[in-house]
């Protein structure tokens, strides 16, 4: 194959959704749909799922889930069908911020591991179509790789309100910081969705990473991470790179 040719090859590979090559793409969602919110209909527990929310009515509603991977690792994911990242349904006007939600469910993967974690351990990651196998909308909420928590240990305090760029394990990363608690009245979906650079379209493109972080000054906040497909060779935009599964850092 000329290099011409392998090149084009490897782009497609990209571009290609990846939930085209796993087994079951909806698995995710009949768990979801047909098992825990059928459970709860019935009057019982919403197993598998650890919890499910309504908080406005079964449009809005979102379950924890404990992956089969990883230690400690929990899906976040709605209720309806909603794909993904790419999905027109998170930036409704009256969507559920998904990420406030997962961020209030870490206390489920606390709990897997049996111990509290400092903030800037915690992740939320979400992949692009092309760098994930299902296609249930899922925020990953796990522990953050330690030299990923090291790096952005050391840029913290440099890190603006707008995007600044970053490496991490190799590929183009950009870095925003915002100063709250919690993430009411942030929801990342729709900051991407603004850029001009991305626009709502674009999302099917990006990859995003939510990271607690501890700034100077005793000021408590979050790293929005943002990835972009094919920005270098064989980077699919998944952001769940960025996690550890095996949750070093509780170590």
């Amino acid at each position: 194959m000329t290099a011409p040719l392998r090149w084009l090859a490897v782009l497609l590979w990209l571009l290609a959704p990846a939930a085209a090559r796993a087994g079951n793409p909806d698995a995710l969602w009949h768990i979801v749909h047909d098992k825990c919110a059928a459970h709860l209909a019935a009057g019982g527990e919403p197993a598998p799922c650890a919890e499910i929310v309504y908080p406005r009515g079964e449009a809005s509603g979102y379950v924890a889930l404990k992956d089969m991977k990883g230690v400690a690792q929990f899906l976040l994911m709605p209720t309806a069908k909603i794909t993904g990242i790419e999905d027109p349904a998170i930036l409704a006007p009256d969507a559920t911020n998904y990420w406030q939600a997962a961020w209030d469910a870490r206390g489920y993967m606390l709990a897997a591991l049996g111990r509290d974690l400092p903030r800037d351990a915690l992740s939320l990651a979400i992949n692009s179509p092309a760098g994930r196998t299902q296609n249930q909308l899922h925020i990953h909420i796990d522990c953050l790789r330690v030299d990923v928590r090291d790096a952005l240990r050391r840029v913290a305090d440099e890190i603006g309100t707008g995007w600044t760029d970053l490496t991490l394990l190799g590929h183009p990363y950009r870095v925003r910081r915002f100063d709250s608690p919690d993430l009411e009245g942030i929801n990342p979906f729709q900051i991407l969705a603004a850029d001009p650079a991305v626009g709502p379209a674009g999302l099917r493109e990006h990859t995003l990473v939510l990271v607690g972080a501890d700034f100077s000054g005793g000021k408590s906040g979050f790293l929005l991470l943002d990835d972009r497909i094919g920005a270098t060779l064989g980077d699919r935009a998944s952001g769940e790179e960025l996690q550890d599964h095996d949750c070093a850092v509780a170590r």
